[in-house]
């Protein structure tokens, strides 16, 4: 199974487009140390032409320019594609407003929760993929799903779906329910396990708000976990003037300190370990800095665009 991940930033990408913070300057001014990043995506096959995106970032066509095994394949027909389904996480904005550039009528699949479904069954913009064309199947929780294309071929991927402490997307948050998760329901924000037959399998978490002990016992010894490095600390960006909200207040768990992901996932015996969607205030964006050498210390990588994993 290869992995590649084709976008490794969180919402609004690196450099985010209106951002003049310390570490978006200097990529605007070439810094070296700095990569830009695109919005959260990843991509995975099991053959080398069957490829599932795991969510549709608004970044997504240029995403596809930079993957040649996503474009349309030389000497393929006039209209077509590699891409054979969409997996999404949840709603959030930078998962799901892809969707609305692989219109043009092209068959493919998307799997997401019945609560994510709604979501999209909601907003009529979407149905410029017409539902005859590009099909929406749900994702049960807590079962596996062979991924199959629009015509009901396996690709040879197989994902187990499972609902993690997350925060439903901004725009459906209802302030009235402040106390409440601002209306979070079940299968708002999600896990993935996923895996091509007789192989290792990957999890990818790319939002989370906590880590419980049911999803310590899950990712115990896991082969490879792709997890939420949005912020660094929980009051990044807060401290570095462009915000008001904590990680937590977004849905998201910081990495260092006390309550930590570094911390709370140090001892379960993972391989591989990757920090994606990782927020532009985030100092692990400079290869240079101390909390860069902290995480790569800790037996982390700090994701980039382009990065491939293979199991």
């Amino acid at each position: 199974m290869r992995l590649k991940i084709i976008g490794s930033a969180a919402g609004g990408g690196f450099p985010q487009w209106n951002c003049n913070y310390r570490l978006s300057r200097r990529v605007w001014d070439g810094d070296p140390n700095l990569r830009a990043r695109t919005q959260s995506s990843l991509a995975a096959t099991a053959n080398g032409d069957d490829w599932v995106l795991f969510n549709a970032s608004p970044d997504i066509r240029q995403q596809i320019a930079f993957t040649p095994e996503l474009q349309p394949q030389p000497g393929g027909p006039l209209r077509s594609t590699p891409i054979r389904a969409v997996v999404l996480t949840n709603a959030d904005v930078d998962h799901i407003a892809g969707l609305l550039s692989l219109r043009e009528r092209e068959p493919f699949v998307i799997y997401a929760t019945g609560r994510v479904l709604e979501v999209l069954a909601s907003n009529s913009i979407f149905n410029v993929l017409d539902p005859e064309v590009v099909q929406r199947r749900e994702l049960p929780l807590g079962k596996s799903t062979d991924i199959l294309d629009a015509g009901g071929k396996p690709v040879g991927l197989t994902i187990e779906s499972f609902a993690v402490p997350g925060k439903v997307a901004l725009f459906l948050e209802d302030r009235s329910k402040a106390d409440e998760g601002f209306g979070t329901r079940e299968g708002d924000t999600i896990g993935l396990r996923i895996a091509s037959e007789n192989g290792p399998a990957a999890f990818y978490i790319p939002g989370c708000a906590r880590i419980d002990a049911t999803l310590e016992d899950r990712l115990s010894g896991a082969e490879c976990l792709l997890f939420d490095g949005t912020v660094y600390t929980d009051d990044e960006m807060i401290t570095a003037g462009v915000g008001a909200k904590t990680g937590a207040r977004m849905g998201h768990l910081h990495m260092a300190g006390e309550g930590g992901s570094l911390a709370a996932l140090a001892d379960l015996g993972i391989r591989k370990r990757i920090y994606v969607h990782i927020n532009n205030t985030n100092p692990v964006l400079d290869a240079a800095s101390p909390e860069h050498a902290a995480v790569i210390a800790a037996g982390w990588r700090v994701a980039f665009d382009g990065m491939e994993v293979r199991l």
